[in-house]
């Protein structure tokens, strides 16, 4: 059995410093600044929490926050100027590959574990994200690669379903949702992943802690993807089976 890894990205294998706030703000102000005036000091996404959000279910809540209809034309357009914006947003001071996860991405592969996304970034923009810090080579954006994204649908555990699904597509045959685990640090992260009879590995380098990703129903809950137990936390003993061989053999 290949066991299939379905990562997030914000706050799971990098932090990008706001650089996704920041451009959304751009692009709502560019389609939108001229129907709507902000107040001083106001912002497009004022009070919102995106943490775990998807990238069109933050379009539809802005949207509805400043009372306007909800318009599947208008919500690409706003998206499509995002990621032109991304590009440029990604490459100010702050972005950085967290921690343990340049290390972890080869020795997974090595094992023979399928790496995958499951993100609420569209497409595009997790593709971005991942090149500013070289993780991109780790992942396939097409098929027969293995990812769920903004794309595919708007409600987190839809995006994890098409994830699963891929994953049966690049291996030949069905993979049942205990043979996956996603790894991401919020708690929608957490609802959507069980939604789908998949168990999650939670990491605290976003903005919950692991006693409250625990809480939500993570299966391991762990401070960052440095922890000398994520190897075979995600590997499912392969680790623990390699390093008793290696005993013995010495």
């Amino acid at each position: 059995m290949r066991r299939v890894l379905l990562f997030d990205i914000d706050g799971t294998l990098v932090s990008a410093a706001g650089a996704g706030r920041r451009a959304l703000e751009r692009a709502l102000a560019e389609h939108l600044g001229a129907s709507r005036a902000l107040a001083p000091g106001e912002t497009w996404l004022a009070g919102m929490k995106l943490d775990g959000m998807t990238d069109r279910g933050i379009v539809r809540e802005a949207l509805v926050a400043l009372g306007l209809a909800f318009d599947e034309g208008l919500c690409a357009r706003v998206l499509d100027a995002y990621v032109a914006h991304l590009r440029q947003e990604i490459h100010a001071p702050g972005y950085r590959v967290l921690p343990g996860v340049d290390a972890l991405l080869p020795r997974l592969a090595a094992a023979g574990a399928v790496l995958g996304l499951c993100t609420g970034n569209l497409a595009a923009g997790a593709r971005v994200k991942l090149a500013r810090g070289g993780l991109d080579r780790h992942f396939g954006f097409e098929p027969p690669g293995v990812y769920g994204f903004a794309d595919d649908a708007e409600a987190r555990e839809e995006i994890v379903a098409a994830a699963l699904r891929r994953a049966s597509l690049h291996l030949g045959r069905r993979v049942r949702p205990e043979e996956a685990m996603v790894i991401g640090d919020t708690p929608r992260d957490v609802s959507a992943a069980r939604a789908c009879g998949i168990p999650v590995l939670a990491v605290a380098t976003g903005r919950f802690t692991a006693a409250e990703l625990s809480a939500c129903g993570a299966a391991h809950a762990v401070a960052s993807l440095e922890a000398p137990e994520v190897p075979e936390l995600l590997l499912g003993g392969r680790a623990a089976a390699s390093r008793r061989n290696c005993a013995e053999r010495s």
